[in-house]
């Protein structure tokens, strides 16, 4: 760098400023790729039916009639409104379609085709767009049309059975982790080929699905399956490959610790006041600790229990041993390093009100705020077919047709 400093860290707020997204995704993982791409610039249009996508229907939780859902995965957006079942809404489309880079939508296979938004339909119109599909299973094979929800993949990718608890009953992540792969990972596809559109000036049909999102997940797990060929068995809090690396009971709650490091071992047992363990054979290599799992717990339980979680906190930290406590969202949000964090954003919406949530944290300490709020169903309409060229008596008879909707006054 020439002996010049190095810049301090930045956002990506302008990144993608100049491309244009069409964004027909529905409840979870297309709006969410969506947002991701607006966060970092884009221009997304969130093109939704007369009723509006299916996220806003999805509750509890609501705030003010609003879903949750669909505010927190909707925000730098413009909205449309477009029946595409009524006779001139593919040309519609298809203006739009010529003024845009990326598409996104998540319908099961075959949907877009039928409604005249698949990739060889929209690329007639733009040589060299990006197409982004996500589904369930993928465009191909044997289950594409099986519509898959976020519970079902993750049980049909293993991952219920890997965080069960010790007694058996499956687990389940209690967030829509397939869904937020499937955005994270479509994101990273279309930047990618954004890259290569740049360079090589040739589009891209994407197949994002969320079983193989899921997987890519779990790739220390799977891999490891694959070597040894042993499905590992149900741990609840615990890492299979790793002990102590789970949650333990405190006098008030549980505390999660991390010290199947050799030199992190020593210091435990030192700090716990059980030196003695560091000659039992079972404990002596993390190997060893990790097949006497159960004996070790039911060593360690008891010694725990005798302290609560803030004070283990503090003194394993002086230790240099990783712990914290498990924590609900009420102390997250109460904590030093949420505040510190500044991953809250919040915007003022017409309906909901006032509404918080985690912002954009890449490339940046902190997420700039949001640009506008999530839109209303065709909140933008008539802005929209503006910025694509359409004249004013166009709109007035695409609206009259009602090909083209508003929203209800909020």
């Amino acid at each position: 760098m020439n002996g010049s400093a190095f810049p301090p860290p930045g956002g990506l707020e302008e990144a993608l400023s100049g491309v244009t997204v069409l964004d027909f995704g529905q409840l979870v993982a297309g709006p969410v790729c969506g947002m991701y791409l607006a966060d970092m610039g884009a221009t997304v249009i969130k093109v939704e039916p007369p009723e509006g996508e299916l996220g806003r229907q999805l509750g509890p939780p609501w705030q003010n009639g609003e879903s949750i859902a669909a505010l927190s995965s909707n925000r730098n957006k413009l909205g449309l409104s477009i029946d595409l079942k009524r006779p001139g809404a593919e040309a519609v489309i298809g203006r739009l379609a010529a003024g845009s880079d990326v598409v996104l939508e998540n319908f099961r296979p075959g949907v877009a085709d039928r409604l005249g938004i698949g990739f060889e339909a929209l690329s007639r119109w733009r040589p060299g767009l990006i197409h982004c599909a996500i589904s369930a299973f993928g465009q191909e094979g044997p289950w594409r049309e099986r519509p898959g929800v976020d519970g079902i993949m993750q049980a049909a990718t293993g991952l219920m059975s890997g965080i069960a608890g010790p007694g058996g009953e499956p687990g389940k992540a209690p967030l829509p982790l397939a869904d937020m792969a499937g955005a994270l990972f479509a994101t990273i596809a279309v930047l990618g080929a954004l890259r290569r559109r740049d360079s090589q000036g040739v589009g891209a049909r994407l197949d994002v699905n969320l079983h193989s999102s899921m997987l890519m997940l779990q790739q220390m797990g799977l891999a490891a399956f694959l070597s040894s060929g042993d499905c590992p068995a149900p741990a609840g809090s615990a890492a299979p490959y790793a002990a102590p690396n789970e949650a333990f009971p405190a006098a008030d709650g549980w505390i999660m610790v991390a010290a199947y490091q050799p030199g992190r071992w020593v210091r435990l047992c030192e700090a716990l006041g059980r030196p003695d363990l560091l000659d039992d054979p079972r404990f002596r290599t993390n190997a060893e600790r990790v097949k006497n799992r159960q004996a070790l717990r039911d060593v360690l339980f008891p010694v725990f229990r005798t302290r609560t979680a803030t004070e283990w906190e503090a003194l394993l930290a002086g230790a240099d041993i990783l712990a914290a406590p498990v924590a609900d969202f009420e102390a997250v949000t109460a904590s030093g390093p949420y505040r510190a964090s500044g991953i809250e954003v919040g915007f003022d919406h017409p309906v909901a009100g006032r509404v918080r949530m985690p912002g954009f944290a890449v490339g940046a300490p902190s997420p700039a705020p949001p640009r506008r709020p999530p839109p209303r169903c065709g909140e933008h309409s008539r802005e929209v077919l503006r910025r694509f060229g359409f004249g004013e008596s166009e709109i007035e008879a695409l609206i009259a047709e009602k090909i083209i909707l508003e929203p209800v006054p909020a």
